[in-house]
């Protein structure tokens, strides 16, 4: 397959007709190649030439990530030769997929990020900071990587280190910018501003941001991305994708959303019955992957609750842009008659000046109904922090969950649990119903 930058600059219905004709392709490719999809298209007595134009989906049916759980290696399309890279996603959501990649998925992967980079104004003469790590069979680290690579940018490899190395290595090499999540920017800049570093006058002028969303649905900052950008006014982009899909929804400086790169991926916004989406409307985010190889996916639904918008955007992309991510499927909480999304309470919490660390759990009561503990560690004496808690708390999530205090340490043994390559702020413990 070959790329195709230019198309996201195209009109919707060029893009579109685009897509149809990879879109037959891939559907030969997985009939040919791919154990699961097989058997799919056979199980439901799909014939893949009736297939003809994106509207055509419909008629095609979804699959989900206990799919890929359960019959992990029926989705591999090449043999073992082929395979060049191991990845595997983080396992947060269960058991880890393993996702393999060919040389051709692999220059894909740099290809994506390439775009992705050159989409947040990225430049070969910028220098890029990167505090992932690449170990681990993480994806996102070595397609970071790659990508600055084909941008001709420079690299520091940095990784996840302490915030005093990641000052040092910004004091001594004087990056532009930094890739990173954003949690941990807000720690760089409260370590900064205990050292009197002035955040205002530091060589990094933007960062690409990872793994937690910045905006609100409106696209304004969120807590989150007020907090940090009011200590450190550094230009923030986001950025959406998964070890599954293999491909980046990247914001553009107009911070309007994630641009779709429509020569990589296919996106539909789905509800609950199935049924496609329109623009502003709130779904599950389903891709199909063109372009992939190894272990390619047909209207895979991810269990992310998003929108998308169609406008043309004032970079002078056409590409459809994704929302920021409300919730997810799975961990849609029922409390006492409101229903709450963990970014909801995360943008809460994030906002509490007097409440430094946190993990949100939600577990299953004796009356097998959603219960929510917030783990809090504060410096505030326990009973000043809950006196001042209880009232925030009914008036933004008009609910009060139950409350526990934990030292720094017990949090962050909590938010990294052994193995864990993520931060952990939500812990789902509910028993799973009948």
């Amino acid at each position: 397959m070959l790329f195709n930058p230019k198309l996201a600059f195209e009109p919707l219905h060029n893009q579109d007709a685009w897509q149809a004709e990879a879109l037959k392709q891939l559907l030969v490719y997985l009939q040919a190649h791919s154990p699961f999809y097989k058997k799919l298209f056979a199980r439901h007595h799909i014939d893949i030439h009736n297939i003809h134009s994106l509207q055509d989906l419909r008629f095609l049916p979804t699959t989900s990530k206990s799919d890929m759980q359960e019959h992990n290696w029926e989705f591999l399309c090449v043999s073992d030769h082929e395979v060049k890279e191991y990845t595997a996603t983080s396992g947060t959501m269960g058991k880890p997929v393993e996702i393999a990649l060919t040389e051709n998925d692999l220059q894909r992967l740099a290809y994506n990020e390439h775009q992705s980079f050159l989409c947040a104004d990225g430049k070969p003469t910028d220098t890029y900071q990167l505090m992932l790590t690449l170990d681990r069979q993480f994806m996102a680290g070595i397609a970071y990587y790659m990508g600055i690579r084909q941008l001709g940018a420079t690299l520091i490899r940095t990784g996840p280190g302490l915030p005093s190395m990641q000052w040092d290595t910004i004091n001594r090499l004087q990056p532009t910018s930094i890739v990173g999540v954003p949690s941990f920017m807000l720690k760089l800049a409260e370590w900064a501003q205990e050292h009197k570093i002035d955040l205002k006058n530091t060589p990094v002028q933007k960062a690409i941001c990872i793994g937690e969303s910045l905006r609100g649905a409106d696209f304004e900052l969120n807590a989150l991305g007020q907090k940090i950008h009011s200590d450190w006014p550094i230009k923030l982009y986001s950025t959406y994708a998964s070890t599954e899909m293999q491909t980046a929804f990247t914001e553009c400086g107009a911070g309007m959303g994630g641009h779709q790169q429509p020569d990589l991926i296919i996106l539909e916004i789905l509800n609950e019955h199935g049924d496609v989406l329109k623009s502003g409307e709130y779904g599950e985010v389903t891709i199909t992957t063109l372009g992939v190889g190894g272990m390619p996916l047909l209207r895979y639904r991810t269990g992310d609750i998003c929108t998308f918008y169609d406008s043309v955007c004032s970079c002078g992309r056409h590409s459809r842009r994704l929302s920021p991510v409300l919730g997810r499927t799975q961990q849609m909480i029922k409390y006492k008659g409101t229903t709450i999304y963990p970014p909801a309470i995360f943008d809460m919490l994030n906002d509490i000046a007097f409440i430094k660390e946190y993990v949100v759990e939600v577990f299953t009561n004796d009356l097998a109904l959603d219960e929510i503990r917030l783990h809090i560690n504060t410096p505030l004496p326990i009973d000043e922090c809950e006196a001042k808690l209880r009232p925030v708390l009914q008036s933004k999530l008009r609910v009060i969950p139950l409350l526990q205090f934990h030292p720094a340490a017990v949090i962050q043994q909590m938010q990294f649990p052994a193995n864990s390559r993520k931060q952990v702020k939500f812990i789902d413990k509910r028993t799973p119903g009948p």
